[in-house]
């Protein structure tokens, strides 16, 4: 028996109470909210048979974007391969779709989640599921196209259409149509208010334009619509903290790492992400950040052998360079040069942006700026290959400007800094770091 979503999308399920709790759990994987894995859960028990209970739970899994949520996946997409004879032809792209993620074949994933979207444009599991792998790709043209192409299929009728807006904000930003992703995620949270993917897409926007008192306020005016029972919370919290950091208060950035970022010392990798980036970016300004980077490093280090995502992988360098790891950072360099020979989506942006990157950080921990200078300057063009959002590449493009200064990169320095001061005069970091780049000889 097949039954219809909210949005008229084909459910091969005649368990109304599994599709209802199925629904729950999408609304709140949409905002991000606690918990929908839950939901998703009481939905399978209900009906084990159910396919779409066993997509939501591996697309969960699936752009938790690390390892140790693998074998789970695996549990779903196992499941949903047994059922797969009985599903419909949209279940069973969803099934082709984690079945390629598992096999590590993210761009291939991200395209099947696509193709569904072809037939079915408001089927939202799979909509939110691209997104994010375009996200995790560094895909900025199919952030903005893949959800400006099925918008004429959604409407302010159709449940979930705020939702739908706030990744095309996002979307937008990512592409520099700033003045349209603005308008755009403010439309999406007088739809869905508490929608911190909208929130923070128009974050994205007052960041880049350097408007560091409207991204304060944006923050604190709407703070109990993302800040609170919300699984992205960390993730905005370190936009807020960036406005921060760009003004110089870091007493005001290292509080926002401590009760926002950081509050737990949870081992979820997206969250041990933005903290190594914040921290990071305050090593760059040379901010005694304490011990924090020994309980970070302490977390990063059951992640040494993994080499699945190349974006995490940088990320842990960050850590065990700032807290000095040697041997752990060794560790990683090894397991990244492995992954960069093997087959699959990781390969790729290891190869072409992960590996240098890291080899950079350790470098530039070595005091050895040149060389991290010479590793980074022919990576920063290509830096979207490595997957995130403008924002957070920028930790790259700050790390290479300031080798280039304690190197004695003159020339590269300047060229660097004329780029960034273009595109946003404003700003502690392109202030004076101007100052230092105009100081040195070629």
């Amino acid at each position: 028996m097949s039954l219809m979503d909210c949005r008229d999308v084909p459910v091969s399920t005649g368990n109304l109470a599994s599709l209802a709790r199925y629904e729950t759990a999408l609304t709140l994987l949409n905002g991000y909210f606690l918990d929908p894995l839950e939901e998703v859960e009481a939905a399978l028990a209900d009906d084990p048979d159910f396919v779409m209970g066993h997509c939501l739970r591996g697309g969960m899994m699936a752009v938790a974007a690390e390892k140790a949520a693998e074998p789970f996946l695996r549990e779903s997409v196992e499941a949903a391969e047994v059922l797969a004879a009985g599903a419909n032809d949209r279940e069973r792209g969803h099934i082709a779709a984690l079945r390629a993620w598992l096999d590590r074949d993210f761009a291939g994933a991200t395209d099947r989640w696509g193709t569904i979207l072809t037939d079915h444009p408001r089927d939202l599991l799979a909509l939110q599921l691209a997104h994010l792998g375009d996200f995790y790709l560094g895909r900025s043209d199919m952030l903005r196209d893949r959800i400006a192409a099925v918008l004429p299929a959604w409407g302010s009728d159709v449940p979930g259409y705020g939702y739908v807006l706030g990744m095309h904000a996002f979307g937008l930003e990512e592409m520099n149509a700033f003045a349209q992703a603005e308008d755009t995620g403010r439309e999406a949270v007088t739809h869905e208010p508490r929608d911190p993917w909208a929130i923070h897409a128009v974050a994205h926007v007052l960041e880049m334009q350097g408007r560091l008192d409207d991204g304060i306020c944006w923050y604190n005016d709407r703070r109990t619509d993302w800040a609170e029972e919300n699984m992205f919370s960390f993730h905005n919290w370190w936009h807020l903290s960036l406005y921060h950091l760009d003004r110089g208060e870091t007493d005001r950035v290292l509080e926002i790492y401590d009760t926002g970022v950081r509050p737990q010392s949870s081992d979820v990798v997206l969250e041990m992400l933005d903290a190594s980036a914040l921290l990071w970016r305050l090593h760059l300004d040379g901010v005694d950040v304490g011990d924090r980077w020994v309980g970070l490093a302490d977390t990063w280090e059951g992640t040494v052998e993994d080499g699945y995502y190349a974006f995490n992988d940088a990320h842990a360098m960050m850590a065990f360079v700032g807290a000095g790891r040697d041997a752990s950072a060794d560790a990683l360099l090894a397991t990244m040069t492995r992954a960069a020979g093997e087959a699959g989506t990781n390969a790729m942006m290891t190869r072409d942006v992960g590996l240098p990157f890291a080899q950079a950080i350790r470098a530039f921990g070595r005091q050895e700026y040149g060389q991290a200078a010479d590793l980074l300057a022919p990576v920063a063009p290509i830096a979207n290959r490595f997957g995130g959002s403008n924002a957070q590449r920028d930790v790259l493009q700050r790390t290479l400007v300031e080798s280039a200064i304690r190197g004695g990169r003159g020339a590269l320095a300047r060229d660097l800094m004329a780029v960034r001061v273009d595109a946003k005069p404003e700003g502690l970091f392109n202030r004076l770091r101007l100052k230092r780049a105009e100081a040195l000889s070629d």
